[in-house]
């Protein structure tokens, strides 16, 4: 059995990711589908609009064969620790072939050989980085910068390179491609070209494929049933379940008290403790949001916001902070060290035939049940799902310690 990996959020899953599936078995030929998902706080340092387990099943519903659970360790990171962090549950799993994702160019033909070249970081490679921060550039277009201006020395111009590690999911794939590397992993990539809407379109264009931002939007501003032309029945239907039991949707505005106290309660000197707020953002923090007219999550990261500093980045920095999340227990020594478990989320029966070759194949303990390990990453997961299900519509005491209670999914 021939089975192929994908990353992914699911924020909801729409018709985008629908095709995305069908085309990475047709390209890859594979037989089955393992999905490492996000829980319910995401790359780009946002709440999901649903939980983990709601967007598991959508998962299930279009056809995913087993969902695993990239730990929040990794799931709120930069691209090359959420990169890392999820090829390695793939790697880790012993039964996944190949590795399917997303990219506007939908070829490999530059990438890899860059991505060959960072896994081991040319000495001048972090040095050109820190140049072009010192320059004002934000870190994104730093490390294009940077990754495209070594590659040009033994190949390509640098121009070409540099603009297309500017466009989200290029850049993102680039980071799969070097964590393959580092891993010496046997795992062969494919990527799929996006087609029609684009990561960061905040409104929907004309045909029935939209980003995740505008539909999110949409959800948001006019209501679920707006959106049905972006979603299948299937996301309809569990989106819909989620909303009438008052599960969804989530919002940074959910979580505006619980940050909005701890940023209170804190000196800039404990502030600096959390991961990312580096070069003083501690004392910016404190000082944009005295002067806030409207104190709003999304009125604080305006404030914050300049070209140096980008929203995902103080978005993360946000969340790093609600969830005490230290740079101590979370530095690259310790990230480089990986994931330290495989967390099912959901299967069905062909998910079920993999666990149990996994038994065989994992070199990470496979749970279904938290209770069964103690692990730090594992810890910081119950405590994010416990602070998700606190940002409830409808909080409910039982959805705080739901990961504690609640199986795997099983359609």
């Amino acid at each position: 059995m021939k089975t192929v990996g994908i990353v992914v959020e699911y924020n909801p899953l729409h018709h985008g990711h629908v095709l995305h599936y069908h085309k990475s078995k047709e390209v890859t030929g594979a037989d089955a589908v393992v999905a490492v998902i996000s829980g319910p706080f995401l790359q780009r340092g946002e709440p999901a609009i649903a939980g983990k387990r709601a967007r598991a099943e959508m998962a299930l519903a279009m056809g995913v064969d087993l969902c695993i659970e990239l730990p929040v360790t990794y799931a709120v990171q930069p691209a090359e620790w959420f990169a890392y962090g999820a090829v390695s549950i793939l790697e880790a799993t012993g039964v996944v072939d190949c590795l399917s994702f997303g990219s506007e160019s939908g070829s490999l033909e530059q990438i890899l050989p860059l991505s060959r070249l960072l896994a081991n970081e040319p000495g001048e490679f972090r040095s050109k980085i820190e140049q072009h921060l010192r320059e004002g550039m934000n870190f994104p277009s730093a490390y294009g910068a940077a990754a495209a201006a070594v590659f040009s020395q033994s190949g390509p111009a640098v121009n070409p390179l540099q603009e297309l590690l500017t466009q989200p999911n290029n850049s993102l794939g680039l980071h799969y491609l070097i964590a393959l590397n580092r891993l010496n992993s046997r795992i062969t990539p494919y990527t799929i070209p996006r087609e029609q809407a684009q990561y960061h379109d905040p409104l929907p264009g004309s045909s029935s494929i939209a980003s995740a931002t505008a539909i999110r939007n949409i959800i948001l501003s006019e209501g679920l049933n707006a959106a049905r032309p972006y979603i299948p029945e299937f996301t309809l239907e569990i989106m819909n379940r989620e909303i009438q039991a008052g599960q969804a949707p989530i919002h940074w505005e959910r979580f505006r008290q619980p940050l909005f106290q701890t940023l209170l309660t804190h000196t800039p000197a404990q502030l600096e403790d959390y991961l990312e707020v580096t070069e003083g953002l501690e004392h910016r923090v404190q000082r944009m949001l005295s002067q806030l007219e409207n104190p709003t999550v999304e009125g604080l990261l305006g404030a914050l916001k300049t070209k140096r500093y980008t929203r995902t980045k103080l978005q993360r920095m946000l969340l790093h902070i609600m969830l005490n999340h230290d740079k101590g227990s979370m530095s690259p020594e310790e990230l480089a060290k990986g994931p330290g478990y495989i967390r099912v989320l959901g299967f069905n029966e062909t998910g079920r035939g993999l666990l149990k070759r996994m038994k065989k194949s994992a070199t990470l303990p496979v749970i279904q049940k938290p209770t069964l390990l103690q692990h730090p990453q594992l810890e910081r997961d119950l405590m994010a799902a416990a602070v998700y299900a606190n940002g409830h519509p409808v909080p409910d005491i039982r959805h705080f310690y739901s990961d504690y209670l609640l199986p795997p999914l099983t359609p």
